[in-house]
């Protein structure tokens, strides 16, 4: 898939409870030629098989993966993180996975992909939270926006889960608030080849 040259260089994604049809409503909204890599957080407990990436596949024209260790980032693929494996972007810019202990009660953490894509991308990168029943993206989101990344929130009325949305308005002053149609929609004009 040929990808059009933009600022952006990444998305990230963190989603809680309500997650899986709220993140399914952004990707259905994302043009065939949006072809920015996504990072997903979508805390669900783990079990033998995981069936997000499929779940995910369905509904994107993206390349939908669970995260490998040591996995390159390339573009028009969503990569999501496993059940109870934190998943970071190391300094070369490939992903890494974790066993850490937990953060904000959560692994995987969406603070720990936040921070650690901001400190790679920079300016170069989108942080999404959307709807959820903690405070998990707050702080990695204000990391977002301090480096000049582009910061986008779930507006409260639109959230299954208030809470998340809720935390990161009140952590960070954010680019902007949207529901989730507006959010893939908006998405697309930042890849629009």
């Amino acid at each position: 898939m040929d990808c059009c040259r933009h600022k952006y260089e990444a998305v990230v994604i963190g989603a809680s409870a309500g997650g899986l049809a709220a993140v399914a409503t952004v990707l259905q909204q994302l043009k065939d030629s949006f072809c920015i890599p996504i990072l997903l957080v979508q805390h669900i407990s783990a079990s033998p098989e995981s069936y997000i990436a499929a779940h995910f596949d369905s509904k994107s024209h993206l390349s939908v993966h669970e995260a490998e260790d040591k996995q390159p980032i390339k573009n028009g693929n969503m990569y999501i993180a496993p059940p109870n494996y934190h998943m970071m972007i190391e300094t070369d810019g490939c992903i890494a996975l974790s066993v850490d202990p937990p953060v904000n009660f959560s692994r995987p953490s969406i603070d720990v992909l936040f921070e650690t894509a901001a400190d790679y991308y920079r300016n170069a990168l989108i942080g999404i939270v959307l709807t959820g029943a903690n405070s998990d993206g707050a702080l990695g989101l204000k990391k977002i926006k301090t480096l000049g990344g582009l910061t986008l929130v779930q507006s409260i009325d639109s959230a299954e889960a208030k809470a998340m949305p809720a935390a990161a308005m009140a952590a960070v002053d954010v680019d902007h608030v949207l529901s989730l149609e507006e959010i893939g929609h908006y998405l697309n004009t930042l890849c629009d080849c």
